[in-house]
């Protein structure tokens, strides 16, 4: 038996297809009924859905100053365009996307919030329906005068947009009722005029009724009343504490101040406001706009349907953020982000402009990458020994300045402790010590030595034909975004491959470090600065979010993770078009083989497992040849394990032999990054090789025998970035393979694997030195014949 409120929505529910499919928009079964056996309802009942656990405030009267605050947006008015609602034909509702834009304002309402909308799309959908009615009417008329069945062509005469906007009207609101009513929400439709908002007592008597509506839980759906209000008159309105309704956009904006809502957002046909007109090539898109920068922009026309144009929008943001209410202008018609952008834009991500009272004190994070990019290119051109006497400066300058640096690492190390955030393997990578400090200099000092043959390096050369020749040399990737957790030796290590390989570069180091990385890129862009370079490389200090930059594909050629392994997984789930360069997981295996010596397993285990057990290069699973199991060699082995305090975990096959076995794996797949690991039995080499490859990430294997010919079958058929003989797998690692360091280890079978270190932030480019040939001389009739012949490369001097 239905309670109350489920009859209601089962009403609802019910009448909801046969209300689109009156007005011809919607198939008649298209969405079942409530309660039916293929009823799925699109969102929970907001009874069920919890109310979020942030506080939803902010200071009364005072805008957001960030975008990141956005997430506390207690009272939302959402307004749509009249090209986000309307289809492109502009004669009825673009209902997909309108569908899209009612199920993300209930989620939000569901959570607690206040949302409003100001609506569009009474006109389209009356000029939809009385051109059906004229079609239909002009039909019947012309088949009983001619008596014929064939019908003339017809034209439908211009209708007067007052008249659309009354026939329009009540379908467009039922139609929005229905939407909202598979959410368990209610909806309530008010109309207004601009003498709505001039004479006080219907001002207080609107703002008495939206209060109430909300106070209710229901959606207000706002429209002016085009039915009666009198055509607009042009740039009356946005004078002083004034506004006039003459379009949606004031609408939204004069409702929104009025009702002290915490936001405005602004949806439209373009992605926010750019500096020129969307249709130019060097348009750019603003992400964050500020009052006074109105003559820095060149607006366009407005857009193909509705009265307002983007200089409107920006008139009326400006209005309401001098009201109190922050603002955003974003698209609701691009495919790609239709589906969350309201969402998306109450959470604080990087969509659209943000209109902002505060400006930064630095650079925007585009102006950060375009100057990268900038003094990255200056500095690709630069000598070789150029770039490696900064590299050389920069490890002096840790060696000269180690007081301060362990000062500011120790303010990090200090408040790191105090909040108790971080566990005792993080708190390892944030320290800083003499002794690191001494690594990092060593380790500068070789990669600028690598400087020397890196950028410009001739690899092929191929005479095309007589007086055409080819050449193949390596060149710089562009800008890199380098994102690192905890470890501020990061900083100087990455820069230094940067600065050698000839990139541009962009640092986010994580808030734990935000004292040690400061001083840290002082010391850099000091070293950067005898070649007049010192823009080449940033540390991004703003307020954007990771999955903020991962969009900047315009600006940005490669993403380099380096932390742990769900880091490295939510950067490639939220890149969009930029690649990432790294591995998810460090799954890595040491196999025992029957004929490995018990000393060296020993050794390399220990080390492996407890040197760095968070490290993605340390050991997880250990792979035991059968034949060891119950001997003195395989129980020194659990004996060591023990001493050193590592829970051991059973492989299903190494559980089977045991009668009381140590906690049975959950998953051969896990990586523990702790004193914890995996011990699992194989009955030979190669059924080692196919545990590998089925629960392996291909980070790094290693095996233990003293049989050469079992390891070299190891060692080729194992498809991993690093395969280790008789060696332990912390060996994985830039410094200690001679690269001088790292930018990260990478698992990608394209571009880089394992470690890498200059030579993978290298691509390459190709250089065509002829005499005036063209392709048509080597045509069947041509003069000429390509020869292909390969040329010697000469020693770089």
């Amino acid at each position: 038996m239905l309670c109350k409120m489920g009859l209601i929505n089962h009403f609802r529910a019910a009448t909801f297809n046969s209300t689109l499919s009156k007005a011809g928009l919607w198939p008649t079964k298209c969405w079942p009924t409530y309660g039916s056996a293929s009823y799925k309802p699109l969102a929970r009942h907001w009874s069920n859905v919890p109310f979020l656990t942030i506080p939803l405030r902010r200071t009364p009267g005072k805008p957001f100053a960030h975008r990141s605050e956005l997430k506390q947006a207690k009272r939302v008015v959402v307004k749509l365009g009249s090209a986000v609602v309307t289809r492109g034909d502009e004669c009825g509702l673009a209902l997909g996307r309108l569908a899209s834009i009612v199920e993300q304002v209930s989620v939000l309402q569901n959570q607690g919030r206040e949302m409003m909308i100001v609506t569009s799309g009474a006109v389209a959908f009356g000029k939809q329906r009385l051109r059906h009615e004229i079609l239909l009417s002009q039909s019947v008329r012309q088949a009983l005068h001619s008596g014929q069945n064939q019908l003339k062509d017809m034209t439908v005469p211009v209708l007067e947009a007052r008249a659309c906007a009354a026939a329009g009207q009540s379908g467009l609101m039922a139609l929005y009722e229905a939407m909202f009513t598979q959410y368990s929400i209610c909806a309530a439709q008010i109309l207004v005029t601009n003498l709505d908002f001039h004479d006080e007592q219907k001002r207080r008597n609107l703002s008495s009724t939206l209060h109430e509506l909300l106070r209710m839980n229901i959606v207000p759906i706002i429209n002016t009343n085009d039915a009666v209000v009198p055509p607009p008159e042009p740039n009356s309105d946005l004078q002083g504490q004034v506004i006039s309704v003459k379009d949606n956009d004031s609408l939204a904006a004069r409702l929104a101040v009025e009702m002290r809502a915490d936001m405005l957002i602004i949806l439209s046909d373009v992605e926010g406001l750019f500096d020129s007109p969307p249709g130019l090539d060097d348009a750019k898109l603003i992400d964050t706009f500020y009052p006074g920068d109105q003559q820095s922009i060149t607006f366009g026309t407005k857009s193909r349907v509705g009265l307002g144009g983007m200089e409107a929008k920006v008139k009326a943001a400006l209005w309401a953020l001098q009201g109190g209410t922050s603002v955003v202008i974003a698209s609701g018609t691009h495919p790609k982000v239709t589906g969350h952008v309201i969402t998306d834009i109450v959470e604080g991500k990087k969509v659209g402009t943000f209109f902002s009272e505060v400006k930064p004190a630095g650079p925007t994070i585009e102006q950060q990458a375009e100057m990268a990019r900038t003094d990255g290119r200056i500095m690709a051109s630069l000598q070789p020994d150029q770039r490696a006497n900064i590299i050389h400066r920069l490890a002096d300058l840790l060696t000269d300045n180690r007081e301060e640096i362990l000062k500011a690492n120790k303010r990090d190390v200090e408040k790191a402790v105090a909040l108790g955030r971080l566990s005792q393997p993080l708190l390892k990578r944030l320290s800083l010590t003499t002794a690191k400090l001494n690594s990092l200099a060593i380790g500068l000092h070789q990669i600028a030595a690598s400087a020397q043959d890196s950028v410009g390096r001739l690899i092929r050369r191929t005479r095309v034909a007589k007086g055409l020749d080819l050449e193949q040399i390596t060149v710089p990737i562009g800008v890199l975004l380098v994102i690192f957790e905890s470890r501020p030796d990061c900083l100087p290590q990455v820069s230094a491959l940067a600065i050698a390989s000839g990139n541009g570069l962009l640092l986010k180091g994580g808030k734990e470090a935000t004292h040690s990385n400061h001083i840290l890129h002082h010391l850099t862009q000091e070293a950067l600065s005898i070649h007049g370079v010192k823009d080449a490389v940033h540390l991004v200090s703003t307020r954007e979010e990771v999955e903020d930059l991962c969009r900047l594909d315009k600006l940005i050629d490669l993403i380099i993770p380096r932390g742990s392994s769900q880091l490295v997984r939510d950067i490639q789930k939220a890149s969009k078009g930029i690649p990432v360069l790294g591995h998810s997981e460090g799954i890595c295996h040491v196999y025992l083989d029957s004929n490995a010596n018990l000393e060296k397993a020993i050794k390399i285990v220990r080390d492996s497992k407890c040197d760095y057990p968070a490290a993605c290069n340390a050991l997880e699973t250990l792979l035991v040849h059968r034949d060891l199991l119950r001997t003195p060699f395989f129980d020194q082995i659990i004996d060591m394990l023990r001493v050193e305090q590592v829970k051991i975990h059973a492989g299903p096959k190494f559980a089977s032999y045991l009668t009381f076995s140590p906690s049975e794996v959950k998953s051969l797949r896990l990586e523990y990054g702790d004193l914890e690991c995996c011990i699992e039995v194989v009955d030979n080499v190669q059924d080692a090789i196919r545990h590998i490859h089925k629960y392996g990430s291909s980070h790094t294997d290693a095996i233990v025998t003293e049989n050469e010919e079992t390891a070299e079958y190891f060692m080729q058929h194992v498809d991993s970035a690093c395969v280790f003989w008789n060696a332990s797998t912390r060996f994985s690692d830039g410094y200690r393979f001679g690269l001088g360091a790292e930018v990260g280890i990478s698992t990608a079978r394209i571009h880089a694997r394992g470690p890498v270190g200059l030579e993978g932030l290298l691509t390459t480019k190709w250089l065509l030195r002829g005499e005036g040939q063209a392709v048509c001389d080597f045509a069947e009739q041509g003069s000429m014949s390509y020869i292909h012949e390969n040329l010697p490369v000469p020693n770089r001097t």
